[in-house]
């Protein structure tokens, strides 16, 4: 896949790029996060917008595989779309094995459908989402990514460690040592916490557009696909009709999930 740079036009949303993450020990809070999901799921379910089945790649984060990502394709089963996971194995980075069989996948999944493909990625999952939809844009709906370091050097993660280590099992230590993916061919929501003790999570937000928009939760990076927020937000994002894309706007009373958003070259803080 190749790398698809941004313009550095002063529209560009401003990553610090000297940021870090939050402490690693803040990623904790997932537990209360993955403890409340079977309820939360279940009453966002209810509530969440409906609209025509679409075909759903879900791409699991690094280290991570489909069964990681089992509770969230549980949800966008249950609100009647069609997830599929990867089948991969484990997402140990841009390793060839992991570049063609993503790539094949969604040719695959579109030819099934004979049409467009939503993507879902967590984390590294998004970074190779959105690098299909800047190569294979015809083939993609929209891109929906979860704490996903759009600009980042590896050096601002506090698993770069790991990801050094994996590269040279795998042999992609060759890989740029700094990601550049703002903008994509296709609509995008960028979706991103403060507390992320991952990745720095400023590196996530994308640089806002007609089609383009970078929205805040609060949670931690471990805990985005069991978020009730982020559901809330995949479940609109997934309600439109293909073709009428249009930015996000909360539900009435729920305002305070979301701490900010940006698009259209705006921030809306509540």
């Amino acid at each position: 896949m190749n790398n698809g740079e941004a313009d550095s036009g002063a529209a560009a949303v401003d990553r610090e790029p000297d940021a870090k993450p939050v402490a690693l020990w803040r990623e904790l809070q997932v537990v209360p996060e993955m403890m409340a999901f079977p309820v939360l799921a279940g009453l966002s379910a209810i509530r969440a917008p409906k609209g025509p089945s679409r075909p759903v790649l879900v791409l699991p984060g690094f280290i991570g595989s489909d069964y990681s990502t089992v509770a969230l394709r549980g949800y966008l089963s249950a609100i009647g779309h069609q997830p599929h996971g990867w089948g991969i194995g484990r997402n140990v980075g841009p390793a060839n094995h992991i570049v063609t069989g993503v790539d094949s996948l969604l040719i695959k999944l579109a030819d099934r459908y004979e049409g467009k493909v939503d993507i879902v990625g967590w984390s590294l999952g998004g970074v190779f989402g959105r690098m299909l939809a800047f190569n294979r844009p015809e083939l993609v709906n929209q891109v929906i990514s979860l704490g996903s370091p759009i600009r980042l050097q590896r050096d601002q993660s506090n698993v770069n460690g790991l990801f050094e280590l994996m590269g040279s099992w795998w042999r992609f230590s060759a890989s740029p040592k700094k990601l550049d993916i703002d903008r994509i061919p296709v609509p995008s929501t960028a979706i991103w916490t403060r507390s992320d003790g991952v990745v720095p999570g400023p590196t996530c937000r994308q640089t806002p557009g007609p089609t383009a928009e970078t929205v805040e939760v609060r949670g931690s990076h471990c805990g985005l696909v069991y978020n009730s927020a982020v559901l809330r937000l995949m479940a609109d994002r997934l309600a439109q009709p293909v073709g009428e894309w249009q930015p996000f706007v909360p539900p009435r009373g729920r305002e305070s999930l979301y701490p900010s958003i940006e698009n259209g070259g705006t921030v809306v803080a509540s």
